[in-house]
């Protein structure tokens, strides 16, 4: 059946499974979408989203029948790149097809589906993620449109509803954790060292100024420490200063999520004293060693503790935000249907401009350029448009209704046309994404937040 191409994605968040799982499966994960485009699947294009909760990808394949192959073909490349069985993974990925991948990812963006409702960084990791696919050259048009729209509907929100007037953030959340848990709740007089260099330490620096904190530290197991303070401030440290970076420490932030993780045993062999720590976990795949928090003097925040202490927002908020996603998400899968109905428009218009085309030049060749054969020319024509406009109609409203392929169908069987719904080219075969509809500013704009998995 003819119809506009499908879209597939499979999740695994915060919302289905335990962040543990989710962390297994986002390892090493970040280069599937490549890999799953040079196998022989039938995916077309892939987006990969990975969070501090989530690790989602986003597919294109031609038509619905391909779907189970093109699951089947990403859940063996995670399988190969993370060591974990595909029975595991399997389980964990929760499939969606078509106008249920663009609530989802619209719902993503808006915050709607974050464990801190609302929450900012992940419209600029949405947008990060789009980046990182065109610059792969991994994004097909139809994935860029998605993935465009999703950025546009979070503004909508942000701009429409109180969801984002308090800035709530998973960061925001941890720091709030820490001055409640902290005997002196004044940030300008603490020891704070900062693990990473990616988004969310940026972040975290950004949130420590607006709190007056000045004697922050930045530690960076890559060795990218001194360009980061060097644009945002603060003290850049090595192997050889952190040990005693870290026994005047009153508050470290893990923001890395690299393979450089600080054990209870480095903490516990440090000169501290009795001198109390509060320990923010916001890496997904940890920072810190789990048993830090049963040290004595320790305290241990994680994105466990940030989901459980996030405040809930007003229903009314988030009732009016969840309209906004829907009714964006049904305005952008009708787009998606017209494209179909346009493309069998097209090739009806043509295929009934062929007929009249050859029909005119007869009566030209029988009574030359004289007013009777202008007048019968002129019938034809205007014959022809009264024929189109009933079709074109019900082009549009089989369309609407999502049965375009229905329409499509019908043309071929009477006609014996066939009709080519325009697609972006697929990335298997052109290497970088010939679509990318951004703009030069907007495209510089679209550095957006990081994802928490970016190693520092």
């Amino acid at each position: 059946m003819g119809g506009t191409v499908v879209l597939l994605s499979l999740v695994a968040s915060h919302s289905d499974i335990d962040l543990e799982t989710v962390a297994k499966i986002s390892a090493d994960a970040s280069q599937v979408a490549s890999v799953v485009l040079a196998s022989a699947s039938p995916v077309a294009g892939a987006i990969t989203l990975a969070t501090c909760n989530r690790y989602e990808i986003y597919c294109e394949v031609p038509q619905s029948e391909d779907v189970p192959a093109a699951r089947s073909e990403v859940i063996t490349q995670i399988a190969a790149s993370t060591g974990l069985s595909e029975a595991t993974i399997s389980t964990a990925l929760v499939s969606k097809t078509e106008t249920e991948v663009i609530e989802h990812l619209f719902s993503v963006g808006a915050g709607l589906d974050s464990a801190v409702i609302g929450e900012r960084e992940i419209a600029g990791q949405v947008r990060r993620a789009l980046n990182e696919a065109q610059a792969a050259g991994t994004a097909t048009g139809s994935l860029v449109r998605l993935f465009q729209a999703a950025s546009r509907t979070a503004k909508d929100v942000g701009s429409r509803t109180s969801l984002g007037s308090r800035g709530l953030s998973v960061v925001s959340v941890a720091l709030d954790l820490a001055t409640d848990l902290s005997r002196e709740p004044d940030w300008g007089s603490k020891n704070i060292v900062i693990f990473g260099t990616g988004a969310y330490a940026g972040a975290t620096m950004s949130l420590l100024r607006e709190r007056a904190a000045h004697n922050v530290s930045v530690f960076s197991a890559s060795g990218r420490s001194e360009a980061f303070v060097a644009t945002r401030g603060g003290t850049a440290l090595d192997e050889s200063t952190l040990e005693a970076a870290l026994e005047a420490a009153d508050v470290i932030i893990g923001c890395s999520g690299s393979d450089h993780r600080l054990m209870a045993a480095d903490i516990a062999s440090l000169d501290r004293g009795s001198r109390p720590l509060i320990a923010i976990d916001l890496a997904l795949t940890h920072d810190f060693d789990p048993e830090l928090g049963s040290l004595a003097n320790v305290e241990l925040i994680n994105l466990e503790s940030v989901r459980m202490a996030a405040p809930e927002e007003q229903a009314q908020s988030l009732r009016q935000a969840r309209g906004i996603v829907l009714d964006a998400a049904e305005a952008f899968a009708a787009e998606q249907r017209e494209r179909a109905a346009d493309a069998a428009i097209v090739a009806l218009r043509r295929h009934t401009q062929k007929v009249l085309e050859a029909e005119v030049e007869k009566v030209r060749a029988q009574h030359g350029c004289t007013a009777a054969a202008e007048e019968v020319e002129f019938a034809m024509r205007r014959m022809m448009r009264q024929l189109l406009h009933v079709p074109t109609v019900r082009a549009r409203e089989l369309a609407a209704a999502g049965r375009a392929g229905d329409y499509i169908d019908a043309l071929e069987t009477l006609y014996g046309l066939e009709v080519e719904v325009p697609v972006a080219p697929s990335m298997k075969k052109s290497g970088t994404c010939p679509v990318t509809g951004i703009q030069g500013t907007e495209a510089g704009n679209l550095a957006g937040a990081d994802s928490i998995q970016q190693a520092g």
